[in-house]
């Protein structure tokens, strides 16, 4: 399978390595703030997916190839395992390495999503950035106000808008929106294989408790595949759990991520 060389970011130079993936439209800078402050116990790697941020806008965009880039990444850094992190879409790329690499990874800590295909979608996402007059933007702000007009939500407005960059004066997206679109029916379903076998290493989900991405009856869809996974709800906090609930998060975290925790075997409902 051929793969590309993802832009990465590296945090601290000691302890166990960690890789923290970030969700759809999203870049490996959305989960720098957490990694800076991980650094004190781990080395802590933070890619951009392909075709986000500043890595190539490569097809196919699909969990294997994400799989795949991400183990040519551990090899580059000269890493035979590390413990994933992953959110939203990252999650699913995490559980894809777990599920076909699972001498690589050390413990999964999955974020606010489940190894099943979701009905909604988010074509509405992508006709919303590409109505984007981008010849007549002068500011992020004129930017703002316009795809606040066609997005309800103005926190997803400002994430988007992450993606925004200006080149010689101009505005542009960052990221492929035909390739995004393309790819999106596989992005909000999951692989599967009958020849895989169940990752049997630790696992962890944390579901947000204001959010539905992680619904009781998608718990043994999760523990089919993940049959250590301990499931935990962080309570007051929606699909970006480590925005709204950062210190509950990184605790969480950190315990499982630690040798010998007692999460590691705990199937919390």
């Amino acid at each position: 399978m051929e793969t590309v060389e993802l832009n990465c970011k590296r945090f601290g130079s000691e302890g166990p390595p960690v890789v923290i993936l970030h969700g759809l439209f999203g870049a490996g800078r959305n989960w720098y703030s957490l990694a800076r402050r991980l650094a004190d116990e781990f080395q802590v790697l933070v890619p951009d997916l392909r075709g986000h941020g500043d890595s190539p806008a490569v097809p196919p965009l699909d969990y294997p190839h994400m799989a795949a880039d991400l183990i040519a990444l551990l090899d580059r850094e000269g890493m035979e395992a590390a413990h994933f992190l992953g959110h939203s879409m990252g999650g699913k790329a995490a559980m894809t390495v777990a599920l076909n690499y699972p001498g690589r990874i050390g413990k999964l800590v999955v974020v606010d999503i489940a190894p099943v295909h979701y009905s909604h979608g988010f074509d509405h996402v992508i006709e919303a950035l590409r109505s984007l007059p981008l010849e007549r933007i002068q500011n992020r702000r004129e930017a703002g106000e316009w795809l606040g007009k066609r997005i309800e939500n103005p926190v997803i407005t400002q994430f988007l808008l992450q993606n925004l960059v200006a080149e010689n004066g101009r505005y542009q997206w960052r990221i492929d929106l035909d390739l995004l679109a393309r790819a999106l029916p596989g992005i909000v379903s999951f692989p599967l294989d009958e020849n895989l076998q169940p990752f049997e290493g630790p696992a962890l989900f944390i579901a947000g408790g204001l959010s539905e991405y992680i619904k009781p009856q998608y718990h043994p869809a999760i523990r089919a595949l993940f049959p250590r996974a301990c499931i935990q709800t962080i309570e007051h906090a929606g699909h970006w759990v480590h925005i709204d609930q950062p210190e509950a998060f990184e605790s969480v975290v950190r315990c499982f991520l630690r040798p010998n925790c007692e999460l590691e075997n705990q199937q919390a409902l």
